[in-house]
């Protein structure tokens, strides 16, 4: 449990962080996730099966996760000797290789499109059936995140709850600059919003 908690718990805040930065930043989407919470026009009760409805709003926390994953990479030990196909550069047993999950998701040989725009919808339609390791956040494999569906779970429930009762304004380029500091998450250093309340 504990493991779970500390997994889910740095990645979630960062990345909650920066979806109120990209809402602030993207109004139409904003909007969008707003409409799907209406749904039939009545106000929506989030269960789990509502939660489960919101398609847009997946694709939304994607995209963040996507332009700013929750970590910078992971580490993973060669168990074998290898050789990279393009470099030429020789790999041996036992070295360790860093995967970079931020270059993979800006990497245009793998979106459709331009992999450094903020475009929720790119996982609805062009990029939907993208390279599976262009898009991994939380790692890829049987050595992936284990906190990764409790932190997707929070963020949704969150980002959810905030469309619900707010609307996030930009707060101008000094305040609202984004930048980032790396510590366990990818932490934005200048996210100033302005807040307006559902009436």
């Amino acid at each position: 449990m504990v493991a779970f908690l500390v997994a889910g718990f740095e990645s979630t805040s960062s990345a909650l962080a920066w979806f109120i930065h990209w809402m602030s930043k993207h109004p139409r989407v904003q909007q969008k996730i707003k409409t799907e919470l209406l749904g039939d026009g009545s106000v929506q009760h989030l269960s789990l099966d509502r939660l489960d409805s919101l398609v847009y709003l997946d694709c939304v926390i994607n995209e963040v996760l996507r332009l700013i994953p929750p970590a910078t990479g992971t580490i993973r030990t060669l168990t074998l000797d290898d050789r990279l196909p393009e470099s030429g550069a020789q790999l041996f047993k036992g070295d360790s290789v860093m995967i970079p999950f931020s270059n993979l998701a800006h990497d245009t040989r793998y979106w459709s499109v331009d992999p450094e725009i903020f475009y929720p919808e790119r996982f609805l339609d062009e990029d939907k059936n993208h390279h599976p390791y262009a898009f991994i956040p939380f790692g890829g494999g049987h050595r992936q995140c284990i906190g990764q569906d409790l932190a997707r779970f929070e963020l949704k429930m969150i980002a959810a709850r905030l469309m619900q009762k707010v609307t996030f304004g930009d707060g101008g380029p000094q305040v609202n600059a984004g930048g980032h500091s790396i510590r366990l998450a990818i932490i934005p250093k200048h996210v100033g919003v302005t807040i307006d309340f559902a009436k």
